[in-house]
């Protein structure tokens, strides 16, 4: 294999691009199973403030999360790049965000990039980890007091 990124089929590209509709699909029936069922058992997922690793604690943290701050939310993503890194691993890029409810467009406040290390498992892909930041950038006010 070259250094090079690998040639990728058009079907393994839309397959970890379709990875995005699963966690749409998932999050609109705010299934938590499969969401985590998204994810490699040992996948890790990184939200500002958060780090779960393993299916179990994702999964636990969202049946939590869609009872409280997440009830009646939906998210939307989409893929802006695709790079293969192997024939077997690749890293999306999105954006997107959380909806509130009745919501068609994520505010600002609620927008993200992120970062999907996807693998491909028993022919499968799924995600190895995933993170995601605030899409707004704001620096901090010099002098300003944290609240």
């Amino acid at each position: 294999m070259s250094s090079s990124s690998p040639r990728a089929s058009a079907g393994d590209q839309a397959a970890v691009a379709a990875l995005t509709q699963r966690v749409i699909a998932a999050w609109a029936y705010h299934d938590a199973d499969a969401f985590a069922d998204v994810f490699t058992e040992d996948g890790t997922m990184i939200l500002p403030g958060i780090y779960r690793k393993g299916r179990e604690e994702i999964r636990s943290f969202l049946v939590d999360a869609y009872a409280n701050e997440y009830r009646g939310t939906q998210v939307t993503g989409r893929p802006v790049d695709i790079r293969f890194l192997t024939e077997d691993t690749a890293l999306l890029l999105t954006r997107g965000g959380v909806l509130a409810e009745g919501e068609s467009e994520v505010s600002d406040d609620q927008a993200i990039r992120a970062s999907w290390l996807v693998v491909r498992q028993d022919g499968e892909w799924r995600l190895a980890a995933y993170q995601n930041t605030p899409a707004v950038h704001r620096l901090p006010t010099p002098g300003a007091t944290g609240r």
